[in-house]
């Protein structure tokens, strides 16, 4: 099977590519973002699916936000949110819908956020994107770590 190679060629930017190359191998791996306040952006938000363990668990639902620091140090560097919901842990599922709830709310800033079915919830985290994303809603947010040693995020400002 022979592939057209040049369909991706299209999609790049060729023109300050040897740069970002450069830079990338100057600073090697993505740093380490350090807990803290940043303006933030969102980049991309959607329902997704958690990766599939080797034990053949996972691939739960996920609420997936992407978030791109506009300012200082980080400049042009990622957050990434993933609110995981266990549908076959009774005792985590509602606190996980909650959690994801509340940074809906937040990042949309209106209390008109309700889970009633993941098929609803999916459509709504998609109305959510549509209207946030390039639309300058921009954020103040801090991230800091849970006791598990995970990424937490909370929305201090909406910056419409």
């Amino acid at each position: 099977m022979s592939i057209d190679w040049t369909k991706f060629d299209k999609q790049v930017d060729f023109e300050g590519i040897e740069d970002k190359i450069a830079q990338a191998t100057e600073n090697g791996d993505f740093p380490d973002i350090p807990n803290g306040k940043y303006e933030v952006g969102v980049a991309s938000m959607e329902l997704g699916q958690s990766k599939k363990r080797d034990d053949g668990s996972g691939g739960d639902p996920m609420l997936k936000i992407q978030f791109e620091i506009l300012d200082g140090e980080y400049k042009s560097y990622k957050l990434f949110y993933n609110g995981v919901m266990q549908p076959g842990n009774e005792k985590a599922i509602g606190y996980q819908i909650h959690n994801n709830n509340e940074m809906l709310r937040n990042l949309w800033d209106s209390d008109d956020v309700e889970f009633k079915n993941f098929g609803d919830y999916n459509e709504l985290i998609l109305d959510i994107a549509d209207e946030i994303i390039g639309d300058n809603w921009n954020y103040i947010i801090e991230k800091g770590k849970n006791r598990g040693g995970y990424d937490t995020f909370k929305i201090l400002e909406v910056l419409e």
